[in-house]
């Protein structure tokens, strides 16, 4: 990160309390800057989210302040006292600032943020610059107000290469800066430099925070109230020890009382490589499932991780979920989902125990050989090829093998359809044994060889006992397990999209999903 520019510096200086008051400073661009703000009377202790390897003391003391080395995005290890003004001049999660200024600042403090933003992402962006409006609405909700928005020139916003000589030039700053207008020039690629000026208004009921791995033990706490059962630990590292997994959850105190999960998927959207997310394990505590207005606990939760992750320009391209019809118009009414499919049960009696004569199976229990990888890689791609203008979770090798053969709780029986006399692949099917039946979890292969698999898999279910097989399916794609016979049953699991915050339009994406029962976290 580059020093601040004088210009940015003039803008802060006259939007701090007067000296002398106590500030907390975040970012490395503040440190070329640290000898002024010092010789105004300021006491400033700093934070660096530039990480740096030392064999010192990661907290190395200066002549102006403390600097206390950090990744970016991390939790920064504060100091424990309170500060009359938060200074940031450095890219980190704004849940994470909110979160640092109500433990470290003064009720009535100043939090000054200068960042790159936009004003709204109107179409898929590589660039994940925050969204000025959510920043604005994340900050009432964590109990601040903001009193100015400032475009900061590009020009001016940093100094490519400045001397504490240059600095010397501000000891003398004026008394007010003349501001540009309140107008943005923005685009996707590089974005706004603005100047963001909150005010500590209250301390708030609820806390937004991301849910760190140190707080498994509350998650699977609140989970076990709610759904009365436990979460291992290990199940909980399956689904959210990854860097493309995402929770936040909501504190009173210091209780967890609500949490909304996200695991990242990559999938193909109309054949192009996106990312989305399932939403999983949305809790609420239950005596606070009452307060469903936009200032309860279940809207603060759902709304901030809508505007952080999903959408144009954020992790997640869209995301997806199998709520019930009652949670679904939740979502609905508070206006953060659109309804864009459902879900259907296909069921079949047990088939003839008799082999096919056409083509054979193969149990993969551990690992299969490197040619049956790229084999399953080769039936990926036949799928795929046949579902361009769908939405479907990448069914690879790599996907495959995490989602049913490392998963640490459920036991699955992966089966390869091959060729009798030729051994050519062609497809694979993933079936699981439960009270209800044999289910038929998940199926890779070219869409005109999905009625030989369920013959397969109707076979298998005679042989182990099971009185019927069955599979869920988005009800868009119902007709091509259809035609292999069986009864269709209507289950209450809608398959909602974000409409919070922007991104693809639900009319775009309604009834066009590929989602089976394997692209559910708890199945």
């Amino acid at each position: 990160m580059h020093p601040l520019a004088p210009f940015s510096i003039n803008l802060l200086l006259t939007r701090l309390p007067a000296p002398p008051c106590h500030l907390l400073a975040i970012g490395a661009g503040f440190e070329a800057s640290s000898s002024l703000l010092d010789r105004q009377g300021y006491r400033v202790r700093y934070i660096s989210s530039v990480a740096q390897q030392s064999t010192t003391d990661p907290a190395q003391s200066t002549d102006s302040g403390t600097f206390i080395h950090s990744h970016a995005g991390g939790n920064f290890a504060a100091p424990a006292e309170r500060f009359d003004g938060l200074l940031v001049a450095q890219p980190v999660e704004p849940l994470i600032i909110f979160n640092l200024a109500i433990d470290y600042l003064s009720l009535a403090g100043d939090l000054v943020i200068i960042d790159q933003f936009v004003h709204m992402y109107d179409a898929p962006s590589s660039n994940h610059f925050p969204v000025l409006k959510e920043i604005i609405a994340l900050a009432e909700r964590c109990g601040f107000e903001l009193l100015e928005c400032i475009d900061v020139p590009r020009e001016h916003a940093l100094a490519v290469e400045k001397t504490s000589d240059d600095l010397d030039l501000l000891l003398d700053p004026p008394t007010s800066v003349k501001a540009p207008t309140y107008s943005f020039h923005e685009n996707h690629r590089s974005g706004i430099f603005a100047l963001l000026h909150f005010r500590k208004k209250m301390l708030p009921k609820w806390r937004i925070r991301i849910l760190e791995k140190a707080q498994i033990d509350d998650m699977r706490s609140l989970f076990r109230k709610t759904f009365h059962h436990d979460m291992s630990r290990a199940f909980w590292e399956w689904k959210y020890d990854d860097s493309s997994a995402r929770a936040v959850g909501i504190w009173e105190g210091h209780q967890l009382i609500a949490h909304y999960g996200g695991m990242g998927r990559r999938i193909l959207y109309f054949g192009q490589p996106q990312t989305a997310v399932q939403i999983g394990d949305v809790m609420v505590d239950s005596s606070k499932r009452g307060v469903l207005t936009k200032k309860g606990p279940i809207f603060l939760m759902m709304a901030t991780f809508l505007e952080r992750y999903i959408g144009y320009g954020k992790p997640y391209f869209i995301g997806y979920g199998f709520p019930n019809d009652r949670h679904m118009k939740l979502a609905e009414l508070l206006g953060l989902y659109a309804d864009v499919g459902y879900m259907v049960e296909c069921s079949w009696s047990p088939h003839s125990r008799l082999p096919l004569w056409s083509t054979r199976l193969r149990l993969i229990q551990k690992t299969p050989t490197d040619a049956e990888k790229k084999a399953i890689d080769s039936c990926w791609q036949r799928m795929a090829a046949d579902l361009q203008g769908a939405i479907i979770g990448i069914r690879d090798w790599r996907y495959l093998e995490h989602r049913y053969l490392n998963h640490p709780a459920h036991d699955y029986q992966f089966l390869i359809m091959k060729n009798r006399l030729s051994s050519k692949v062609r497809g694979i099917f993933v079936l699981r044994l439960v009270p209800e039946g044999c289910e038929l979890v998940d199926c890779v292969a070219a869409l005109s060889d999905i009625p030989l698999l369920i013959t397969h898999a109707r076979r298998l279910a005679g042989m182990q006992g099971a009185a019927r097989l069955f599979c869920r399916i988005t009800a868009n794609f119902a007709h091509l397990f259809k035609v292999a016979g069986g009864i269709q049953h209507p289950i209450n699991i809608r398959i909602p999209t974000n409409i919070w915050s922007n991104g693809p339009s639900a009319a775009v994406i309604k009834d066009h999903w590929w989602l089976m029962s394997g692209d559910m976290d708890f199945r």
